[in-house]
C-alpha cells in the first residue's frame, strides 16, 4: 500500500545549505506538531526557513488531501545545494577575492502517520548473579 506524500519546496532560500541541514535533521521522523515546537524554540537560523517549508507542506496536505495536520508525520526533510552568488571584496594590492553566497532549497515532505504494530521485543539476556571475585573468593 503507498503512502499519499505531500510535499513542499523552497527554492533558492538565502541561507548556506550547510546551515539548513543542521534544522532539517531534528524533524526527519517526528511528528508534525512536534516538528514545529521543535523548529519554534530553535536558535538557529535555517529553523525559520525549514519552519516555514513544513508549515507549506501541512497546508498542502489540508488542501489537496484534507488531512487532520495531527495525523501527518514528516516522511522526508532534504536540503540541497542551489544557486551560488558571486560578490567581490577588495584587498590588499589592487586585487580582488570572490565572496561566494551559497543558496539551497529545502524540501519537505509530509504524510498520513500508519499505524503499525512493533514487534515484541526479544528480552536481552539476563546478566550473570554476582560472582565471585577469582582472588578474594568474595562476591561483587
Amino acid at each position: 500500500m503507498s503512502q499519499v506524500k505531500y510535499q513542499a519546496i523552497t527554492r533558492n532560500a538565502r541561507i548556506s545549505p550547510r546551515k539548513a541541514i543542521l534544522s532539517a535533521g531534528l524533524i526527519r521522523g517526528k511528528r508534525v506538531e512536534d516538528a514545529v515546537n521543535i523548529l519554534g524554540f530553535e536558535l538557529k537560523r535555517g529553523s525559520n526557513f525549514v519552519r516555514k517549508t513544513l508549515e507549506s507542506a501541512v497546508a498542502n496536505a489540508a488542501v489537496q488531501g484534507g488531512a487532520d495536520p495531527m495525523d501527518l508525520v514528516v516522511v522526508e526533510a532534504r536540503v540541497d545545494k542551489g544557486l551560488s552568488i558571486s560578490r567581490f571584496r577588495p584587498q590588499a594590492k589592487g586585487r580582488a577575492h570572490a565572496r561566494v553566497k551559497r543558496c539551497c532549497h529545502i524540501l519537505i515532505k509530509v504524510a498520513k502517520q500508519a499505524v503499525e504494530a512493533k514487534p515484541a521485543r526479544t528480552p536481552k539476556r539476563a546478566a550473570p548473579a554476582a560472582t565471585a571475585d577469582a582472588k578474594t573468593g568474595q562476591e561483587g
